[in-house]
């Protein structure tokens, strides 16, 4: 499970949506990039399944990085709890993501296994991404 080592706060404010990813917006470390379209939290378990399924479709060729993290803590009440009695336990840990966020990275692959391990990927994911290249200046 992945989740931060140490936090200042035990559980956190809530978050902002507002506006495009201004980090963490372009290709930087792989030739291709898979990019969030829309904003979502997106949990420690929706990114471990999408990042199992990216590495079973390269066949252990080429090299994966992963651009989130899930470092914002979530909290639920019970159900049937009255309101009130104070903020929920914490539930598990969850990325922010914006529009224009790129979640994942691949190279030494070609650009039709990327496009496969992209889309099998996106399949696990609640949000709607797409497949962009590095730009080489």
């Amino acid at each position: 499970m992945m989740m931060p080592k140490k936090t200042k706060f035990r559980k956190g404010q809530r978050w902002d949506f507002s506006g495009k990813a201004s980090r963490g917006n372009e290709v930087e470390f792989g030739e291709f990039g898979m990019v969030a379209l829309e904003a979502k939290l997106l949990t420690n378990r929706q990114i471990e399944a999408s990042r199992r399924t990216i590495t079973r479709t390269l066949k252990r060729e080429g090299k994966v990085w992963i651009r989130i993290f899930p470092d914002i803590p979530y909290t639920k009440k019970p159900s049937e709890t009255r309101m009130g009695n104070g903020k929920g336990n914490l539930e598990y840990y969850v990325a922010m993501v914006k529009p224009g966020t790129v979640l994942f990275e691949i190279s030494g692959v070609g650009k039709d296994i990327a496009e496969k391990a992209f889309w099998l990927a996106k399949q696990k994911l609640p949000i709607s991404t797409k497949l962009i290249e590095r730009e080489l200046l």
